[in-house]
């Protein structure tokens, strides 16, 4: 279907890029003037929280927005699975021919690959999740077909004038300006999977980073405790990995001190402990230094993150943002948008690592880690009923949450009458969530008369749009050829330098090392023996100090590279070694293998986040021989930011009891389970399935670390939600 033509954004008149999870919001972008409103389907949309839209919905939604000069972007950015590369393709079929939508933006490559076969003729962007993190990950995208590429919320102005100087000809790029920020990286946080099976990068994270942990006084004691007991009863699989550990020198043995942190520290049993949000970040707001984005070549995008936010948020953050990118130089404009971004029920804002003579910890652990307004603490009366004294003027269908969104007993209800300033407004409050004097009541949405009236009359004209009629697609994108079966050498990945025979080589397995200044500049003699791994994240700033790095390396004789994103590929284009994308490029179909194969992988992981079934698949249709991580501390997370009050290497504790650590590598914090990763059984099923290799990962855990208790299957039993 054809599109209209609508003035294409340019850095000094960027558009604003809304976001939609209902129709209310849809329209409320559409009142307040935004240039281009991002949504999600039932299918393939990473925030699957979200209502979302139906096609027959969307098409309607789409004529309405391209009538007011508005464009419509489409989210399908989710790990894509084996079983569904066809589904994906009709769907995208449909959103060309029957919707006509401007824009795709996605997580997984093989969707561009997928997408033009289906005849789509719109913009494709590279979401954050693909994570592109330094500047020549931009050439690699505009190899692939990609056309817009979604900035990381952790880079700071400077850097983001770096990602512009390198970003090629017919590329953009897009960043965000406000809404929710995550403590780890987009497309590098696998916490809600790794805990219980509901992927972060297939649009289903519970946010477990919001949560309460503890760390310090009986957490350790208390988890070494836990795994004692199940030592003594019986627990075989426990004892098994429990004795495992203690032979490799990785655990403590009964007996042993509790404490011992691994680095120099000692905590007394019995002793303080600290609880906080530790990891639960305040929302991203550049409000007034939007200014500084205006003219930044390529830069033509500024996004509002949101899309579980109601209508009146929406509205606002629209209005608030026009209002500052077409009044640059106005101090009442500016003071006008502030006011109004105050009430778009948020939490409390930071500028994060934005200007970098100012970084700030986007973290607040004894702060609001929720979402809207304070407006009360919760008063008892003599009968026992709760009640609040708002410190606004409270609107009949204002929409309050008591308590904050991670504590189960949280609750949400409407606002029935005018409530002024100071006033008693009574909640009607299930007696089994009957909160405590002093808990905390939000607003998280507001409906006032006016803006009421503004949706009544879009929704008015939604109504005159026609229906189109639905056709069903038949065709099938082209098969990706699979590969021969090839053996290759197992790899293990050491954190640090092994010694003995490890360092002679070995013909069944692969030594191998994260690749680092020390590491790359071993003997000449040894260095060929080994395979170097990138890390899963790349700064702008490290970008020149990697290639040197790599160039050392190669020169020393390195001839075996893991790069843990796609676009590493880069730094080694022309030369003659051996390439694997490791499992963080997260391998999840054959279209998306094909797409490593043009990149010039050899080889590569599948991503550890699928299910046994898809597991067993993949290698019959792979374009690569593939490899899979058997074993070995793998990581929930990785973020930029430092964990205010956490301190690395020792155990903390959630809610639940779970034990976890963190590390510090470079300039990103590792976030690691207590219990590894282990599908060592089951590695003749995967040997029959077809896979060439397999990995296992060294790390060097706390001394303090208990004994594992828990399977670390990943979502090998799971759905991979």
């Amino acid at each position: 279907m054809s599109r209209i033509q609508i003035p294409e954004p340019t850095p000094e008149h960027p558009e604003i890029l809304a976001p939609a999870g209902d129709v209310s919001c849809f329209l409320a972008a559409l009142a307040a003037g935004s240039d281009n409103i991002y949504l999600g389907l039932k299918q393939f949309s990473a925030r699957m929280q979200a209502e979302n839209f139906s096609l027959t919905e969307l098409s309607r939604l789409t004529d309405l927005a391209h009538e007011s000069d508005c464009r419509v972007t489409v989210a399908m950015n989710t790990l894509i699975k084996p079983s569904e590369t066809d589904a994906a393709y009709r769907l995208i079929s449909r959103l060309e021919n029957q919707v006509g939508i401007d824009g795709l933006i996605i997580q997984d490559i093989a969707l561009v690959d997928i997408a033009r076969q289906a005849g789509y003729t719109g913009s494709i962007t590279l979401s954050t999740l693909a994570n592109l993190t330094h500047p020549a990950s931009l050439l690699e995208a505009k190899r692939l077909g990609a056309d817009r590429v979604v900035l990381p919320r952790e880079l700071s102005i400077d850097e983001i004038h770096q990602m512009s100087d390198a970003c090629p000809d017919g590329v953009v790029l897009e960043c965000f300006i406000h809404g929710a920020l995550c403590y780890c990286v987009s497309g590098r946080c696998y916490w809600s999977s790794y805990m219980g099976g509901k992927s972060g990068l297939r649009g289903r994270c519970v946010q477990p980073c919001r949560r309460v942990y503890q760390q310090g006084g009986n957490t350790i004691q208390t988890l070494f405790q836990k795994g004692q007991e199940a030592l003594r009863g019986g627990d075989q699989q426990g004892r098994g990995r429990f004795a495992e550990k203690a032979r490799s020198g990785r655990t403590r043995i009964p007996g042993e001190r509790v404490g011992d942190t691994g680095d120099g520290r000692r905590l007394r049993p019995g002793g303080r402990f600290q609880t906080g949000r530790y990891f639960s970040c305040q929302d991203l707001s550049m409000d007034v230094l939007v200014k500084t984005l205006t003219g930044i070549p390529h830069l033509v995008s500024w996004k509002i993150e949101g899309r579980k936010k109601g209508p009146h948020y929406v509205y606002h953050t629209v209005t608030a943002y026009r209002i500052l990118r077409d009044n640059p130089g106005d101090p009442e404009a500016k003071k006008t948008a502030e006011g109004i971004l105050q009430m778009a029920l948020g939490r409390p804002n930071t500028r994060a690592r934005f200007l970098p003579q100012h970084t700030a910890v986007p973290v607040d652990p004894s702060g609001q880690t929720s979402s809207g307004l304070l407006v009360g603490k919760i008063g008892i009366d003599r009968q026992g009923a709760p009640f609040i004294k708002p410190f606004i003027p409270l609107l009949p269908k204002d929409y309050l949450r008591v308590g904050v969104e991670d504590e189960n007993w949280h609750t949400t209800l409407p606002v029935t009458r005018f409530t002024p300033k100071g006033g008693t407004l009574l909640l009607r409050i299930p007696r089994h969530k009957t909160p405590k004097a002093g808990v905390c009541v939000y607003l998280i949405d507001r409906r006032e008369k006016e803006l009421t009236q503004i949706l009544n009359e879009w929704q008015n004209r939604l109504e005159c749009m026609p229906e189109r009629t639905t056709e069903n697609v038949t065709s099938r994108p082209n098969r990706v050829i699979p590969c021969r079966f090839t053996r290759l050498p197992d790899m293990v990945v050491h954190a640090s330098l092994p010694q003995g025979k490890e360092t002679r080589g070995a013909r069944k397995f692969l030594s191998c090392l994260w690749v680092s200044s020390k590491s790359a500049a071993i003997s000449h003699t040894v260095i060929n023996r080994f395979g170097w791994w990138l890390p899963p994240v790349i700064w702008p700033d490290e970008e020149e100090l990697w290639k040197r790095i790599i160039n050392e390396a190669i020169r020393n004789g390195a001839k075996h590279f893991v790069c843990n994103e796609p676009w590493q590929a880069v730094f080694f284009n022309g030369r003659e070694v051996d390439l694997v994308a490791g499992p963080f490029c997260n391998a999840a179909n054959a279209f998306t293998l094909a797409s490593f194969a043009k990149l010039g992988f050899s080889a590569a992981f599948v991503s550890p986040e699928l299910t046994k079934e898809d597991f067993l698949t993949l290698p019959k249709v792979s374009p690569l021989p593939l490899g899979i991580v058997l074993a070995g501390f793998w990581p929930m997370g990785i973020g930029r930011h430092d964990p205010f009050g956490i301190r690395p290497n020792e155990v903390f504790q959630s809610p639940k009891g779970e034990g976890f650590w963190t590390r510090r590598y470079g300039q990103n914090t590792w976030i690691y389970p207590a219990w590894p990763l282990d599908i060592t059984a089951h590695r003749p099923e995967l040997e029959a399935a077809g896979y060439s290799f397999f990995a296992r990962m060294e790390e060097n855990p706390p001394k303090s670390m208990p004994v594992a208790t828990r399977p670390g299957l990943f979502n090998w039993e799971g759905d991979l939600l």
